[in-house]
């Protein structure tokens, strides 16, 4: 496969307002998504952080650096034809989440766990209206229906671009509550993020820090931190 990436052929980068939200011209040419869709933005918000990527190109167009870009990208090919299917795989997190399974043993370990996952499911009892119950151990048991279902019509009721974030916030969690946690600010992205790899971090205190470890979490908070920003600018 080549390594050829295009090459920069546009002056200046203009957020354009058309018909159901905005977009992006290139020299007065509307830029379309990899599936040729128009790349019509629900914000300004957003267009402006698409916009500035554009602008930030140089000689070659470099999509790593162009995560808004993707993420609008991904709303329109992919989510928008998939939204259902999308919503049901993340809402089937809520029946095994992260949160609700909890160590057996050691007594610190359990005893941070309930520190800190049982405000978020507290959280989620009060504000979503879903009350999830922890279980000592990694076999699954069933979660309350009725919380379920109430989580699963939460998800369903998300935009196009909102749900593309959200999976983020769901998948690099492992949690579901989590992820309606940051959507809703229940507390700062970077907490949150650091309440989710809770077992992680301990682990690294039992047994030390590994570099290539770390730099996989760092990759993976700055996607975590990159989908609440996507989030937020989707309304």
């Amino acid at each position: 496969m080549s390594d050829l990436k295009p090459k920069r052929f546009w002056t200046e980068s203009a957020v354009v307002e058309t018909g159901g939200g905005y977009t992006i011209e290139l020299d007065g040419r509307r830029v379309k998504t990899p599936a040729k869709a128009a790349l019509v933005l629900p914000t300004r918000a957003m267009a402006q952080e698409v916009a500035a990527e554009w602008d930030a190109q140089e000689k070659e167009v470099d999509p790593t650096s162009m995560p808004f870009t993707r993420s609008a990208n991904a709303s329109l090919d992919k989510v928008h034809h998939q939204h259902a299917e999308v919503a049901d795989m993340l809402a089937d997190y809520g029946d095994s989440d992260l949160l609700c399974y909890r160590a057996t043993h050691p007594q610190e370990l359990q005893h941070r766990q309930a520190e800190q996952w049982d405000p978020a499911l507290d959280w989620a009892a009060d504000t979503l209206s879903a009350r999830l119950l922890p279980v000592a151990g990694v076999l699954h048991q069933p979660q309350p229906e009725a919380s379920l279902t109430t989580l699963r019509q939460r998800v369903h009721g998300l935009s196009d671009f909102q749900l593309a974030a959200f999976h983020d916030l769901v998948s690099l969690s492992g949690s579901l509550v989590l992820g309606f946690a940051a959507a809703e600010n229940w507390r700062p992205a970077e907490e949150i993020w650091s309440i989710s790899r809770l077992d992680e971090l301990w682990q690294i205190e039992q047994w030390g820090h590994d570099d290539e470890a770390h730099a996989l979490a760092e990759n993976k908070k700055a996607a975590f931190l990159h989908a609440k920003r996507f989030f937020d600018i989707s309304v």
